[in-house]
């Protein structure tokens, strides 16, 4: 038995240094998948781009794992919103050097282009407390004075590319030039894509829709789109009672044409919602799971979310 545990405990710690070297790797982590396509763009040729949220996660939900810690520890440069987004990461990024770390939403030119967000207050009054975990309740704090969205945001992400350029300059700078091209060829495909999903968009600025989730806003206003309103500003607790029946009411009263869910989230309260009325359910997906990472990535998602914000309101 002593043989067995010995041969047993020496297989185990042979694995965890093999996955260790394998983790190890000179790489950008970024902390959702649409970060990961800006960061993509600027770092093509220079270094890879890997995402820490698997595809299928939320940041509203996600608890970090032995491999995310090896991943984090093993990284040149963490890339994130801030913690009223990513509620599971500060706390271990204390651990990191400031160095290595880029808070985007602490950036000062993003900084200055952040909406206002739902308080804490407002989405407490939404809810009934007592259905609800005290885990919700941490994840539900976590959205207040500004709208962390930032990736839905062209403008947004303009401002993060340049600051994710910014940052990598001063890790690679043998590569600035590179970086300065890859930077320019990002903002011209960007402005070029703006300017296809407004002709797209422009027949159904008209058409009122609801969300489940309140995490558009930067795109809606970008686009003029006709936001009538939303289920919950966090995805990770359902509406209470009181909610549900006023937005019945606003279905009918304000003559939506769609309501839109996430892949993320999927809450069956959407169909018991539209039963028996002539309101279409959506889906839009603001983590782009099924696209790739590349140098049009970021443009292939905003493009995505425009056709499908269109297949539902034309």
């Amino acid at each position: 038995m002593f043989k067995y545990n010995l041969i047993k405990n020496f297989i185990l710690f042979f694995f965890s240094i093999s996955l260790s070297i394998n983790f190890v790797q000179a790489k950008v982590l970024t902390s959702v998948k649409p970060l990961g396509f800006i960061t993509a763009a600027i770092a093509d040729g220079v270094t890879d781009t890997d995402i820490l949220l698997p595809d299928g996660a939320s940041p509203h939900t996600y608890s970090l794992k032995p491999s995310d810690l090896i991943k984090i520890k093993s990284a040149d440069l963490i890339i994130w919103v801030g913690d009223d987004m990513e509620a599971f990461l500060p706390n271990f990024l204390k651990s990191i050097d400031n160095s290595k770390q880029l808070e985007l939403a602490a950036n000062p030119n993003i900084k200055a282009l952040l909406r206002a967000g739902h308080s804490h207050e407002e989405e407490s009054d939404e809810h009934d407390h007592d259905e609800h975990s005290s885990d919700d309740h941490h994840h539900e704090h976590h959205h207040g004075q500004f709208d962390m969205h930032i990736w839905l945001s062209p403008q947004i992400a303009r401002a993060a590319a340049q600051s994710i350029h910014d940052k990598l300059v001063v890790i690679y700078p043998d590569k600035a030039s590179l970086l300065d091209e890859n930077l320019s060829k990002f903002t011209s495909k960007l402005k070029d894509t703006e300017q296809i999903i407004a002709k797209k968009l422009n027949s159904v600025q008209n058409k009122g829709y609801f969300v489940f989730h309140d995490g558009y806003g930067y795109f809606e206003s970008e686009f003029n789109l006709n936001h009538l309103g939303s289920f919950t500003v966090n995805p990770a607790i359902q509406p209470g009672v009181k909610k549900i029946y006023e937005i019945q009411s606003e279905l009918s009263h304000k003559n939506a044409v769609c309501v839109f869910k996430e892949p993320q989230f999927s809450p069956a309260i959407i169909n018991k919602l539209v039963d028996g009325t002539r309101v279409k359910v959506g889906e839009i997906d603001p983590l782009g799971m099924d696209i790739e990472l590349s140098t049009d990535a970021y443009c292939k998602f905003l493009l995505k979310i425009a056709q499908q914000f269109l297949n539902c309101l034309e």
